[in-house]
């Protein structure tokens, strides 16, 4: 049904030819033969957006058009409207000035309106225009979530106390599930989970504790409070009762710990929630896991570069053996393997996969769940899936030494398998299997590759910004200096740094959703020769990152250059003592200088360490070539001492010349009583002693941590 205000509207879009004449004819025609407003017919055919109509009317009428985002609001004002009124005039208040209630609404009101208004507040009204979104968002930030049906709820509950509410829904429980039956109840608990859809969480946790609920949101792997009524806490028993019910669970049982499942349809998605309840002293405590029924996975979105997702696709095609995703909880293991997965699910692979629980449902695959409860195990479901003639295995997680001995015969049998573990890095994956008591032959002959990963969150696109090079920033000079030094960039300058500034679109979070940072250890001969020999996983890191292995962290400063993340992130989740073999080390050559009588090795004229002539017991191996030792193992220990000292490197005798660039595996016995220092070391510089007899090795220290580098530094000072 038209209105003056739309005619008015309609024809000042056509004078500023923003609309033609035929179609706002034709819209004005359609409004009136309808109940959608003219704007909202405009706004919905993307003929011009709400707020530029807005705009363009606020002018018309001499209104003021009001952007919400840059308004704070005092909670004086909030007390003085309820959210009843308010929700149900469709209005958010601005502010009070002398007896006059300023608030903002998508459409001018009516004279009728106006008085209801002014009567029930007692303030004389001054409307502003805004976007109806965002006056709901605003709505739902300072009120809270649900609290126009939570006051709709407390209008038709008797006032009582919360304490007899509370003791009222423990004896009376036909009482509860009637109340979570009632729609107020319902309405509630669909706000909940609708407003947890649109911010994009995975998990929403309801808390109740003496005197207040906390309601969060986990968004993007980080917890965020969620304003709600404090009368929430109120009807706690009746909403815990509904998601009970949802869930299919027992709403009598509050003493004991239930998890369940429960599958509803939000918008255009249905969403599969798990459900899980723990008693605590004030009420039960209920976390819901967010999972869309349906998940298209891809490689291609897992946050891999070029080079990781070609060895990916080289790795999920092998015939045979095992693939070991590794990482802590949440770290998105479970996602990657599902992707690796959905890559080679076709009509001619049998995949069946075992899991506890069973994330996501995928079409063509036998997804089976483990219930130990009546002794369905890892490894009774393993044994009863070789009957089923599968080509392609995943095991969702091996922790035990059964679920490991079946799922490395099964490779070694012919079939290819996905599995994860629980460990820090990529090389811990394979001290982990030895610890639990696998032979270290099986894992050397079964394994193809560990795969260890972690979620950073993405800097929002929409509000994201450069962080300018300043010099008299010192933290960020230095956070340049470190990503550089671990990526071996020629200067710090040459990195640039991003943050997101918080819009809309993130919510204020500065991030929009997650990626991966990867650190791939393929199992090739010579990772098995240390494997067999029961090598320490730090060993086995360091010959790795020699031969290219890019770590967690590097791969995350890559990501943070790129622009993709925050400095912070990649911090947050790996570790600040990684080995870490920094590429412009291996061609840099040390030029000894004298200061004061001690002899000072400077590198690139920036940095200097004290160079001390001492006697030091060392032992060594060399690499001809890294290529050359996979291929016939390492050479026997040599024995010799330092000539001299510093923290960047070591001058020693050898009886045989190194060559130039050829790569050592130092031990370094310090006089401290402390373990000896072992790293690799590059050799920079030959010079023969005696023709054929004697040679001084100078070699520069690769991959040294930074606790065994003070060391040096403390001894060559003392």
């Amino acid at each position: 049904m038209l209105n003056k205000t739309d005619q008015l509207l309609a024809n000042a879009l056509v004078e500023k030819r923003l609309v033609s004449k035929e179609i706002s004819d034709s819209l004005l025609q359609e409004a009136a033969k309808s109940d959608q407003p003219f704007i909202a017919l405009l706004v919905s055919r993307d003929i011009i957006s709400q707020e530029d109509a807005l705009r363009v009317l606020a002018d018309i009428l001499e209104m003021e058009y009001a952007d919400l985002d840059a308004i704070s609001v005092s909670r004086q004002v909030l007390d003085k409207v309820p959210v009843k009124i308010a929700s149900y005039y469709k209005f958010f208040p601005l502010g009070i000035h002398e007896r006059v209630l300023t608030i903002a609404v998508s459409t001018p009101l009516d004279v009728k309106t106006e008085d209801e208004i002014r009567m029930q507040l007692g303030f004389d009204v001054r409307c502003v225009l805004s976007r109806y979104e965002d006056i709901t968002k605003m709505l739902k930030a300072h009120y809270g979530i649900g609290a126009e049906t939570i006051g709709q709820i407390i209008e038709q509950t008797p006032q009582e106390a919360p304490a007899a509410i509370m003791e009222a829904a423990q004896e009376k429980i036909e009482d509860i599930e009637k109340q979570a039956q009632e729609a107020s109840v319902i309405k509630l608990v669909n706000q909940i989970l609708l407003e947890a859809y649109k911010k994009r969480a995975t998990d929403i946790h309801i808390e109740p504790y003496r005197s207040k609920v906390r309601l969060r949101y986990r968004v993007d792997g980080v917890l965020y409070d969620t304003n709600v009524s404090p009368e929430i806490r109120r009807f706690i028993y009746a909403i815990l009762s509904r998601i009970k019910i949802m869930a299919n669970l027992n709403i009598v049982e509050r003493r004991l710990s239930q998890d369940g499942r429960a599958v509803v349809k939000t918008q255009d998605q249905t969403l599969d929630l798990r459900v899980s309840f723990i008693p605590t002293p004030y009420g039960e405590s209920v976390v819901i896991r967010i999972l869309p029924s349906k998940m298209l996975f891809s490689l291609e979105k897992l946050g891999l570069s070029g080079n990781q997702q070609a060895l990916f696709e080289d790795l999920i095609e092998k015939p045979h053996g095992i693939i070991f995703v590794t990482g802590p909880t949440g770290s998105g293991k479970t996602t990657t393997l599902y992707a690796c997965l959905s890559k080679i699910n076709t009509s001619e692979r049998k995949i069946i996969t075992i899991e506890d629980p069973i994330e996501y449902e995928m079409e063509g695959i036998t997804q089976i769940q483990v219930m130990p409860e009546i002794g369905w195990t890892f490894g009774k479901g393993l044994r009863s899936m070789l009957r089923h003639d599968p080509d392609v295995m995943m095991v969702g997680e091996v922790r035990d030494l059964e679920t490991a001995e079946i799922a490395i015969r099964v490779a070694l049998t012919g079939h290819l398998v996905f599995s994860t573990l629980h460990t820090n890095d990529a090389a811990s994956g394979i001290t982990r299997l030895i610890d639990i008591g696998v032979e270290p032959y099986l894992v050397a002959s079964s394994v193809e590759a560990f795969i260890a990963q972690r979620l950073v969150r993405v800097i929002c696109s929409g509000c994201k910004k450069e962080v300018p090079l300043d010099s008299d920033d010192a933290i960020g000079v230095e956070i340049r200096k470190q990503i550089a030094t671990d990526l071996g960039l020629a200067s710090f300058r040459d990195v640039k740094l991003y943050k997101g500034h918080g819009c809309a679109a993130c919510n204020m979070t500065g991030f929009f959703g997650r990626t991966g940072i990867y650190e791939n250890l393929l199992v090739d001969s010579m990772i098995k020769e240390l494997i067999v020999k029961k090598a320490p996983s730090a060993q086995i890191k360091r010959i790795a990152v020699s031969r290219g292995m890019k770590t967690l962290r590097q791969d995350g400063w890559l990501k943070v250059v790129e622009g993709l993340t925050a400095f912070d992130e990649v911090v947050k989740v790996t570790q600040a003592e990684e080995v870490v073999l920094a590429p412009q080390a291996v061609g840099a050559v040390v030029a000894p200088i004298e200061i004061q009588g001690k002899r000072i090795a400077t590198e690139d004229g920036k940095r200097a360490y004290v160079r001390l002539e001492s006697r030091v017991n060392i032992r060594y191996k060399v690499f001809k070539s890294l290529e050359e030792a996979a291929r016939r193992g390492y050479k026997p220990e040599n024995f010799s001492v330092t000539a001299n000292i510093s923290a960047c490197g070591i001058l020693f005798v050898a009886s045989e010349a190194i060559g130039v660039g050829s790569v050592v595996e130092l031990i370094l016995e310090l006089p401290d009583s402390s373990e000896p220092v072992a790293c690799l070391a590059k050799v920079v510089r030959v010079e023969e002693i005696e023709p054929d007899k004697n040679y001084h090795i100078a070699i520069q220290f690769l991959d040294i941590t930074s606790a065994d580098k003070n060391r040096v530094n403390k001894f060559v000072l003392e």
